[in-house]
């Protein structure tokens, strides 16, 4: 993958985040805005900058699942955020995970920094993992939340996205805080 200057890089990312969603923006603008309804936007936008292989889902008219790891207050904020929403043609539904659960069918894994998760829950599923935890990606999550100066952002694990056989758009590893492009120690 040919690396992204700079300059090319903060007008993808200004491009992107103009996409990801004016309630992201005007959510982060204002100082008061809850976090959890920030998450939930992002993580609902994240759906349109990730592919997920065809052998995910059960058939043309399955859902695409999000899994919520645990009580969470993103649970309900994604649950209203999605409501009646779709996802490459699929209806969107929004269940609770219980640790130790089967990652299938989920399409994406939401894990909370409350939860206590090792990372095996989806292990060779092509389950996108999104996390809020430090040290949360050499335990296989590929987009995990940092607050930097106050503001939502994320960083991207590549390897752990490849490894799940998903793909994801260069838009959004253009917007990240950091993209891990190879395995780190």
């Amino acid at each position: 993958m040919e690396p992204v200057s700079p300059a090319r890089r903060r007008l993808l990312g200004l491009a992107l985040l103009q996409a990801l969603a004016p309630a992201v923006a005007l959510a982060q603008a204002d100082e008061g805005a809850d976090e959890s309804h920030v998450k939930a936007a992002f993580v609902y936008k994240f759906t349109g900058y990730v592919d997920w292989p065809e052998r995910a889902f059960d058939g043309p008219d399955a859902p695409f699942v999000i899994g919520v790891l645990g009580t969470s207050p993103l649970l309900g904020e994604l649950s209203q955020l999605t409501a009646g929403r779709k996802v490459r043609e699929r209806a969107i539904v929004v269940r609770k995970v219980v640790a130790g659960e089967a990652a299938a069918p989920l399409h994406l894994l939401f894990v909370g920094r409350a939860q206590a998760w090792h990372g095996d829950a989806a292990a060779a599923r092509p389950v996108l993992i999104v996390t809020e935890a430090e040290g949360a990606m050499p335990r296989g999550s590929m987009i995990n939340f940092l607050i930097v100066d106050r503001r939502v952002r994320f960083e991207i694990a590549l390897p752990s996205v490849e490894r799940a056989g998903l793909r994801m758009s260069s838009r959004l590893l253009a917007v990240a805080q950091h993209v891990i492009q190879g395995e780190e120690r």
